[in-house]
C-alpha cells in the first residue's frame, strides 16, 4: 500500500511541477518590457524578440552588422530586386534575404497588410541625420504603423560618420537595436571597433603640418542612384581623418553636386573616383574624366594620380567600405604614414569585423576591378 502511496505523491509532485513550468512559460512567451527609441518614443516589446522587419535605408545592413539576420521574416522590395552592380556587402553575403516574403517598397514605403500578415514582433524602422536633411521617417510615422499594425515599432536615426553627432546617432541606434535583439555585447564590439579603426586612421596623419597636407576631390558619389564627376561629399570622412584638404570642403556637410569649373578652379593634387559611377552609362564619371575637354588639364590627370574607391553610398551608408576606402586613400596619399597597410588586406579585415565574411572580391569583380587601383585615362 505504502509503495502505491508512494508512486501517486510522484506522480501528482511531478504533474504539479509541469503545471508551474507549463505556466511559467506561458508567463514568459507573454512578458514585455519598454525601451525609449532612437526618437525618444516609449515602445513596449516583448522580452524576447525572435521574428523582426527593417523597413527604410541602411535598417536590414545595421540588423546585419550585429549579427541579427536570421530573426527577420521579411524584406523590402530592394533585397528582391537583381543588381547588375550591388556594392552592399550586407546583401552580397545574404543571397537569402530575396527569398522572404515582400512587405513594403524600399526606402521604408511600408504596406501595412502585408506586414500584419507576416506579422513580426517588432518592426524597425530607419530615418536619415544631419543639417538640411529630409528625414525619410518620423516618430509620428512610427506611431502611425503600430496603429495601422499593431506591431511595436523601434525607429532609430541611421547616423553616419561625418561629425560627432552623427556618429553618436549612429552608435545609439546600433546599442538600441542591440538591446532590442539581445546582441548588446555585439554592438559595443562593433562600436569599439569603429573607434579603434577612426582613432588608427588619425593617429598616423595628425602631425602632418597644415603646409604639406595634399589636396583632393572625391567625385561620382552615389547618392540615392549613381552620378557623375560633379557629385561630391563635402565631408567626405576619409578625407577628416586624414588630414587631406577637400576642395569641395566649404561646401557644408551635406552630399552636394558642383561645377565642373569649380574642379577645374580647385585643380586638386588626387583625384578619387567613387566607382558607383560606372553604373551610369559611358562609365559615368569617369567616362567624362576620358572624354570632357574641360576637364582634361587637371594636374590629378596629367600626372597619373586618378584612383577608384569603393562606393560610399547603396542603399545609405556602407560603413565598411567607407573605412576600407580611407586606408586605401591614405595609403596613396601619404605611402609613408601607411607603409605598413596592405590595403586589401586590410578592407578584407574590416569586411570580416562588419559582416562575418569579406564580400570585397565580389564588389570588385561588378565595377570592373576599377576599385582599389589607379584609374587610367
Amino acid at each position: 500500500m505504502k509503495q502505491i502511496q508512494t508512486i501517486f505523491i510522484t506522480f501528482v509532485l511531478l504533474f504539479a511541477l509541469l503545471a508551474i513550468s507549463a505556466s511559467t512559460a506561458a508567463e514568459n512567451s507573454g512578458a514585455e518590457r519598454t525601451i525609449t527609441d532612437g526618437y525618444g518614443r516609449t515602445v513596449t516589446i516583448p522580452a524576447e524578440v525572435k521574428e523582426v522587419i527593417c523597413s527604410g535605408s541602411g535598417c536590414l545592413r545595421y540588423l546585419t552588422y550585429l549579427q541579427g539576420q536570421d530573426l527577420i521574416v521579411g524584406v523590402d522590395s530592394i533585397e528582391k530586386e537583381p543588381q547588375t552592380m550591388d556594392a552592399r556587402g550586407y546583401a552580397l553575403l545574404n543571397p537569402q534575404f530575396k527569398d522572404y516574403p515582400l512587405f513594403g517598397e524600399f526606402r521604408g514605403k511600408d504596406d501595412p497588410e502585408k506586414i500584419i500578415a507576416i506579422g513580426p514582433q517588432v518592426i524597425f524602422k530607419t530615418g536619415l541625420t544631419g543639417s538640411g536633411t529630409t528625414a525619410a521617417t518620423s516618430a509620428e510615422e512610427g506611431d502611425k504603423l503600430t496603429q495601422k499594425t499593431k506591431i511595436p515599432v523601434v525607429m532609430i536615426s541611421y547616423g553616419s560618420l561625418r561629425d560627432p553627432k552623427e556618429q553618436a546617432d549612429m552608435f545609439n541606434s546600433l546599442r538600441i537595436m542591440g538591446d532590442v535583439i539581445g546582441k548588446k555585447d555585439r554592438a559595443d564590439e562593433l562600436i569599439a571597433y569603429i573607434e579603434e579603426t577612426i582613432a588608427d586612421l588619425q593617429r598616423r596623419t595628425k602631425d602632418i603640418p597644415e603646409s604639406e597636407q595634399k589636396t583632393a576631390y572625391v567625385g561620382g558619389v552615389s547618392y540615392s542612384g549613381a552620378h557623375g564627376i560633379i557629385s561630391t561629399e563635402p565631408a567626405y570622412p576619409p578625407f577628416i581623418w586624414l588630414n587631406i584638404k577637400n576642395v569641395a570642403g566649404k561646401m557644408g556637410t551635406q552630399h552636394a553636386d558642383v561645377a565642373k569649373e569649380a574642379i577645374v578652379d580647385w585643380d586638386p593634387e588626387f583625384l578619387f573616383m567613387d566607382v558607383g559611377t560606372l553604373q551610369m552609362d559611358n562609365e559615368g564619371g569617369i567616362g567624362e574624366l576620358k572624354n570632357d575637354p574641360a576637364l582634361q588639364g587637371l594636374s590629378a590627370i596629367k600626372n597619373g594620380k586618378v584612383y577608384g574607391v569603393l562606393p560610399y553610398n547603396w542603399y545609405n551608408t556602407n560603413y565598411e567600405n567607407v573605412l576600407a576606402d580611407a586606408y586605401y586613400i591614405g595609403k596613396i596619399v601619404y605611402p609613408d604614414r601607411f607603409a605598413d597597410i596592405d590595403p586589401i588586406e586590410k578592407a578584407n579585415e574590416i569586411m570580416t569585423k562588419f559582416l562575418g565574411a569579406s564580400p570585397l572580391d565580389k564588389i570588385l569583380s561588378q565595377y570592373k576591378n576599377m576599385g582599389f587601383t589607379q584609374i587610367s585615362l
